[in-house]
């Protein structure tokens, strides 16, 4: 009950007790006056939600990191009366999703329409709603409040930086297009079109060019790069960094996006994850496998969170949006170590496979895995994420001399190194010839 309704139910009760008992006509009118606010007020309150409408429209349930999610409202009053003042508060859980809004003057058949554009800072599966509108009488002394409990779901993909280079290329590794060689077998790749030679099948012929040539002219075929690519995530709790880090408002990070152009002399600004050793790992996977699948690599992905995510290899942009799907929720919480992900994991993997390994654990046991699928004819690279930039205090030497020992390539990702530069240089590799 509010202030403003206590003091008036107080006045209202005086103002009764003294026209009682001095019986003055001055006091009756102002018990009288009293009365009728109060009646009229209550009334107007009860029926300030009649015939009032609040729909929302989100433009898609998919967002990502760096992106923004919009959303429209429109309220619509159907009532012959105008309403005066309307509430509406939103309980999303979307980070920096101010949807909630005051709406004056609706006049009677009347709507109104507007628009959230909220920048997405985190992934993860958010929930849009629920709602709560409200209004009252013009002298705020009644409150009428209405929950509408329908809700939605966005999930927003982890950010995904381009990739100029990844040393060793997609040609350089096993079943890469500079390992495609011609084949006396058909298959599914036609590398070009040749004269007709005496010994070929008839269904090597190629009619089209032959009618316009007027001549035989055979195809000629080329094997199908077979190996795939295998992205295993590390998702051990024990092997997880953060620094202690506050979500920026999203005036403030446009404020400091603005002045890093400037200093960039308008250069395009990247997008900042937060210092947590977790989400380098998810967008490193996710700019790799985007990375492979534009170049028509079958990947895959491996990983123990909260739950196990298995995707089986597959080509294409459908693949893709399964990864993004998947690492947008996952979480560092894993309770399998990553050594042990990988030696049972990679037993499956065929001889000629590429195994990407993304960790933060400084723990040498997980190179020993990848040393021991390389002798199985899987060929491994793997990307460190150095937890000791993320606040962390771990010795992160024995782990890269296992991995030179083994000529196993290895990157290093930092938190105060953009992602995108760190995964486009020069993989780290010792001379030693890679085992097998």
């Amino acid at each position: 009950m509010s202030s403003r309704l206590i003091f008036l139910l107080g006045t209202f009760i005086l103002a009764w007790v003294l026209a009682f008992n001095s019986g003055h006509d001055l006091a009756f009118s102002l018990a009288y006056l009293l009365t009728i606010i109060l009646l009229i007020s209550y009334g107007w309150a009860k029926l300030s939600l009649r015939s009032v409408y609040l729909r929302r429209f989100t433009r898609t349930q998919r967002s990502q990191v760096g992106q923004h999610a919009e959303e429209t409202f429109e309220v619509r009053n159907r009532s012959i009366w105008p309403k005066l003042w309307l509430e509406i508060e939103d309980y999303s859980n979307l980070p920096w999703h101010e949807a909630s809004r005051v709406v004056s003057s609706l006049r009677r058949q009347s709507s109104e329409r507007w628009q959230i554009r909220t920048p997405c800072t985190e992934r993860g599966r958010f929930r849009l709603g629920p709602m709560v509108l409200r209004s009252g009488d013009p002298l705020g002394i009644f409150h009428e409040e209405q929950e509408l409990t329908a809700t939605g779901m966005i999930v927003v993909y982890p950010l995904v930086v381009d990739l100029s280079a990844f040393d060793p290329s997609v040609s350089e590794l096993s079943g890469g297009e500079a390992r495609r060689q011609r084949t006396y077998q058909v298959t599914t790749n036609v590398a070009t079109i040749r004269d007709y030679a005496p010994g070929d099948s008839f269904n090597r012929i190629h009619w089209p060019s032959t009618a316009r040539a007027r001549r035989l002219m055979a195809k000629e075929f080329e094997l199908d790069p077979t190996a795939d690519i295998w992205l295993y995530i590390d998702l051990y709790e024990g092997a997880q960094f953060r620094m202690d880090w506050m979500p920026t408002p999203p005036e403030m990070a446009l404020f400091a996006l603005t002045a890093r152009a400037r200093r960039n002399n308008g250069a395009e600004s990247r997008v900042d994850l937060p210092p947590i050793s977790t989400e380098y790992v998810v967008s490193a996977a996710a700019s790799l496998a985007r990375y492979f699948l534009l170049r028509d690599r079958a990947v895959g992905m491996s990983s123990y969170g909260r739950t196990r995510e298995f995707l089986q290899t597959d080509r294409g942009e459908r693949q893709m949006n399964k990864m993004l799907e998947a690492l947008a929720v996952v979480e560092g919480r894993g309770s399998l170590p990553f050594a042990h992900l990988i030696a049972t994991d990679s037993i499956r993997l065929n001889r000629n496979d590429t195994i990407l390994a993304v960790s933060a654990d400084p723990d040498p046991a997980w190179a020993v895995a990848l040393q021991d699928s390389q002798r199985r004819g899987v060929n491994s690279i793997a990307i460190v994420v150095d937890g000791n930039t993320f606040g962390g205090h771990a010795d992160y030497n024995e782990l890269y001399a296992k991995f030179e020992a083994s000529g196993i390539p290895y990157y290093k990702v930092s938190c105060d190194v953009p992602l995108e530069t760190s995964l486009s240089q020069d993989a780290r590799i010792s001379s030693r010839p890679m085992m097998r």
